[in-house]
């Protein structure tokens, strides 16, 4: 059976979860037991169960792919307590929480390409962490041509010196101090299109009164970040549960950059999904896929 963390009811604020997939590609059985986990989560606690669609990937967010979720999810019976929300519709939220950060002076325009990156690194030894090299940090200090197509970028140390130390805690892995250093000057907001997903995702946790965090462990160390907004922007801090990730013979998670099989095909060969959901619930795993050790 899915494990699920408890909570004291006495003390605990009413439990309000998300399902939060981006739609620039199918659904694949690791997203089924993440909805999974985030639904059971709250229907446990007498709680709340919310569909956010992240649509704001740019040209890869795609009408289709929000149709083939929404048809996935009812096929599972993985139903959403209140109307599903959209990212798309929320692009005042995320202006008014980037133009906060401009006036403490915390960000700066970058109008670097990956290659002017790629060819600064080669220059300049820099930190690595889960994302990669961090930025140089090329555009930090210099006057930008705000002509020029541009990203904002969020002074990660300036930042950190607001904020103090922060901690936050896990409800299986324990309490935590938030490093993100580890992942450098972080862009905030993209060229191609607005609010990246670690502003976007830590407004709309707050503005839709999420009380738990549930997702996958791969997401664990992001959470740094979205810690660090929260206490910039004066945004309640949720609790959170990062859970074990479904993985493939190979040992590896599944995942839509590595082709992993799509609901859909499970759901138009005409695969019960309610048993199916009924099976990962009691952790009755298909062939071939099991859950990480950590």
């Amino acid at each position: 059976m899915v494990f699920l963390p408890i909570i004291e009811r006495a003390t605990a604020v009413p439990v309000r979860t998300r399902f939060a997939p981006s739609p620039n590609g199918a659904l694949h059985l690791g997203h089924a037991f993440s909805a999974l986990c985030a639904r059971d989560f709250a229907h446990a606690h007498g709680g709340q169960f919310l569909l956010r669609i992240e649509d704001i990937d740019g040209t890869r967010s795609r009408p289709e792919h929000i149709t083939a979720i929404l048809a996935d999810l009812d096929w599972l019976s993985l139903i959403p307590d209140e109307p599903v929300s959209y990212q798309s519709r929320n692009m005042e939220r995320y202006q008014r929480a980037l133009d906060e950060l401009k006036a403490l002076g915390l960000l700066y325009r970058c109008t670097c390409t990956r290659s002017d990156i790629l060819a600064a690194l080669k220059q300049t030894p820099v930190s690595h962490g889960p994302d990669g090299p961090h930025y140089p940090g090329t555009c930090r200090n210099r006057r930008i041509d705000p002509a020029k197509p541009f990203c904002w970028r969020i002074d990660m140390a300036k930042a950190l010196v607001m904020t103090g130390p922060i901690q936050w805690t896990d409800m299986v892995a324990g309490t935590h101090f938030a490093d993100p250093m580890q992942f450098g000057d972080v862009v905030l907001w993209r060229k191609d299109a607005p609010g990246s997903y670690h502003l976007a995702a830590t407004v709309d946790d707050a503005a839709d009164g999420i009380s738990h965090v549930v997702r996958g462990l791969d997401l664990f160390a992001y959470t740094a970040i979205h810690r660090v907004l929260q206490q910039l922007l004066d945004l309640p801090e949720p609790q959170y549960w990062h859970h074990r990730l479904l993985v493939g013979d190979s040992g590896q998670k599944l995942a839509k950059s590595k082709s992993s099989p799509p609901l859909s095909a499970r759901r138009i060969a005409g695969e019960d999904g309610r048993l199916l959901i009924d099976n990962l619930h009691q952790g009755v795993l298909p062939l071939g896929i099991s859950l990480s050790s950590a």
